[in-house]
């Protein structure tokens, strides 16, 4: 998701005019984030890279995977709200799909 965001901008960004002016288009709830919107677009590329990687480690079934990508969906849960409002469909899916890894990892034991 953050990902492709990134390569939308690409075009924007290499044609530098006024015309596009991406601050009318995307509105964060913390100022600091609307002003430095350029370099959200890099943070944002790099999660995503990095939520690539936590996905193939699960892929293969490799326990970093799994825990690169418990972290992930920690951190997205925690910045969510500074988001706003884009932040709650992020937030919907890290928590589902942190969901489902969890189910999947402990299935059905009690606790002692």
């Amino acid at each position: 998701m953050e990902i492709g965001g990134c390569f939308a901008f690409i075009p924007v960004l290499i044609m530098e005019t006024d015309k596009f002016d991406i601050k009318q288009y995307f509105s964060f709830i913390v100022p600091y984030l609307q002003e430095n919107l350029h370099l959200m677009i890099i943070i944002g590329a790099i999660y995503g890279v990095v939520r690539i990687i936590g996905a193939v480690g699960l892929l293969k079934n490799r326990m970093w995977g799994f825990v690169l990508s418990i972290i992930n969906c920690v951190i997205t849960m925690t910045l969510m709200i500074f988001m706003l409002p884009a932040g709650i469909m992020d937030g919907l899916l890290a928590c589902t799909a942190l969901i489902l890894m969890l189910t999947q990892y402990f299935g059905k034991k009690g606790i002692l």
